[in-house]
């Protein structure tokens, strides 16, 4: 099940805290419950990307980018994810999770994601993030206007940018 009980948790705890730039991070803490947890004791991969979101939605209010899509009848996706997990999270430990947007091209916000435990990474996630309207996809130029923002990406690192021609090789649809 979603956790909205932690997500409404995370959104108020977030409102307080000042606004960020768009390409700032939000920090945020963590806990493995029980129900995070898979059949190897440890925290489920699925899972994982599920409390990411309790970090990349408030990071969205505190950039503004919240107001701007309740505002113009917008949505946020995901379209396409890569992920790296290298160390376990066990129940009950705590996590730091880091959340930033590290650029843009005319179509997708590259997002950031990373959790942290006793100062090593345990996990690391890029994300592909589109905003939709009711013709598709938002021109990102459009998005950033509306958010009062830079129009200009920071360079992209080479290993996003390495990560986005892989993609736009891969077939879609995939072959049966």
């Amino acid at each position: 099940m979603y956790p909205f009980l932690r997500m409404a948790w995370q959104l108020a705890v977030t409102r307080g805290q000042p606004p960020l730039p768009l390409t700032g991070t939000h920090v945020s803490r963590h806990r493995c419950w029980p129900w995070d947890l898979d059949l190897w004791m440890e925290l489920n991969n699925g899972r994982t990307l599920t409390l990411f979101d309790l970090g990349r939605i408030p990071l969205a209010q505190r950039t503004g980018l919240v107001g701007v899509l309740r505002q113009e009848g917008w949505g946020l996706t995901m379209a396409g994810a890569s992920i790296r997990y290298r160390r376990r999270v066990r129940a009950f430990e705590v996590v730091e999770m880091r959340s930033r947007a590290v650029g843009w091209d005319e179509r997708f916000l590259y997002l950031e994601q990373s959790m942290w435990r006793g100062g090593a990474c345990c996990n690391h996630i890029l994300y592909r993030s589109a905003v939709t309207g009711r013709d598709g996809i938002v021109p990102t130029e459009r998005v950033l206007a509306a958010m009062g923002a830079p129009g200009e990406s920071p360079d992209l690192p080479g290993w996003v940018r390495a990560w986005i021609d892989a993609e736009a090789q891969r077939p879609w649809p995939p072959e049966g």
